[in-house]
């Protein structure tokens, strides 16, 4: 497989995740038009949230389990008409039943498209490369906070909600076509991102558990940003989309902050970013009133989320114990654990205890995820951080990567190929920085450089 082309399906999957990102916020920044136009309330809007976490959750191991021994071309083309056929059915939707199921059938495809994305793409360039790899397919998530979410929210308060909607579905169908035509047809329990690097059954179980509290605490504050804006920071309802742009760029700037940093020491970026989100949620709750700090720490907020989110993605492929499709999978459904119990507690919160406590909930779950990665961290001290494994063996490759990987198996990957064995003979550790990783770095970070300015080092 040549270069530009797993360039080119490496965008065309960072453009899945845009998709499926924008699609599942999309009704929290229409909340209000939503609301309006189906005739129920804001809460029973953000419900439709919940229901589409709910249904990832209880989907996304059962079918990645299913559609294990299909390619991931032929699978991720499937789910991504999928996406396309559900959000048409969304934009002609009449009753508020009927766009319920619409978004249950796209969130069936999205629990599993988030559940071999990651092995996808990562298998498309070399283990040394992983970490900036997956950083990329995160950052169409966090760029549809800053374009996809901003822009669908403006163009359905000017335009009504089912016009955003139709503009998704567009777009769905050009990746769609992107992803089918450049994809590799990769067998999914073949190549170096088929199981984790170096298993580790406590660390993993750990991570699903921080996985969950963490994504709860932000959407339990930012399913109802648009109230919190407008009814504690001051602003007008036409404000939402231009603080939602805010929000997405600060996003994408902590995606390109952590990409730097989360092969070095994976864990303490995890802690940085809870702890950064805790306090930003906290700040939300006492000086939220003040419409300048609002739209600072409603930033601050995304930028802590979407960096966690980034390096959950990669450590999940390092720790997973087994096959890191199931891994993901797993972790998937955890995070989306987090988004039906965010907004469920939220939505319970909000009718006796008003806006204010969503935030201060949010907070409080980030501070217990908090504790927890601090307890890894203490037992990471006891042992060496890269000494192995605690729990499960190591795949079938035997091989180990990411941060300081060991490329003991041989020379270069090459773009979409698993490693080949023999090139250096066996058990040869390379020392930093002689290691072939770094031409392939360059080479990707010239291919994307018009893509994300500065995102790959």
């Amino acid at each position: 497989m040549g270069h530009r082309r797993a360039v080119g399906a490496l965008i065309g999957l960072s453009g899945g995740t845009f998709l499926y990102t924008t699609a599942e916020a999309l009704p929290i920044g229409l909340l209000l038009p939503m609301a309006a136009d189906l005739a129920v309330s804001p809460s029973q809007v953000g419900m439709l949230v919940t229901a589409y976490g709910a249904v990832v959750v209880v989907a996304s191991i059962p079918l990645t389990a299913l559609a294990r021994r299909i390619p991931r071309r032929r699978l991720l083309s499937a789910l991504l008409a999928g996406f396309v056929v559900s959000t048409a059915i969304t934009v002609f939707a009449s009753t508020f039943a009927l766009l319920l199921a619409a978004r249950m059938a796209t969130a069936a495809t999205h629990a599993l498209f988030w559940a071999v994305v990651v092995p996808a793409a990562a298998e498309l360039f070399r283990p040394g490369l992983r970490g900036r790899v997956v950083a990329i397919v995160f950052a169409g998530g966090s760029v549809a906070l800053v374009l996809g979410v901003p822009a669908g929210t403006w163009l359905g308060e000017r335009a009504g909600w089912r016009v955003s909607f139709l503009a998704v579905a567009g777009l769905g169908a050009i990746v769609l076509a992107a992803v089918a035509s450049l994809l590799p047809s990769t067998p999914p329990n073949q190549g170096h991102a088929a199981r984790g690097a170096t298993p580790d059954v406590y660390r993993f179980w750990l991570l699903v558990a921080v996985a969950i509290l963490t994504t709860a605490g932000a959407i339990a504050a930012y399913t109802y940003v648009a109230l919190f804006v407008t009814e504690v920071s001051g602003f007008s309802a036409s404000s939402v989309g231009v603080i939602l742009l805010a929000r997405g760029v600060a996003s994408v700037l902590g995606i390109l902050a952590v990409g730097v940093v989360v092969d070095r020491s994976p864990w303490l970026a995890l802690a940085a970013t809870v702890a950064l989100q805790s306090v930003a949620l906290l700040g939300l709750y006492t000086v939220g009133h003040r419409p300048t700090a609002a739209v600072g720490l409603l930033a601050l907020a995304g930028l802590a989320f979407a960096a966690f989110t980034a390096v959950l993605g990669g450590v999940v492929l390092q720790v997973a114990p087994g096959r890191s499709d199931l891994a993901a999978a797993t972790v998937s459904a955890a995070v989306n654990v987090g988004i039906t119990g965010g907004a469920l507690v939220a939505g319970l919160a909000l009718p006796s205890h008003g806006v204010r406590s969503t935030v201060l909930l949010g907070a409080l779950l980030g501070v217990v995820a908090l504790m927890m990665v601090a307890g890894a961290l203490t037992g990471r001290r006891a042992t060496r951080p890269d000494d192995g494994v605690s729990g499960g063996s190591l795949g079938p490759d035997n091989e180990r990567s990411g941060a300081g990987a060991d490329e003991s198996r041989g020379g270069g990957v090459e773009p979409g190929d698993v490693a080949r064995p023999g090139r250096d003979g066996p058990g040869v550790r390379r020392a930093a920085g002689h290691s072939r990783v770094g031409p392939d770095r360059a080479r990707l970070r010239g291919a994307l450089h018009s893509y994300l300015p500065g995102h790959v080092r």
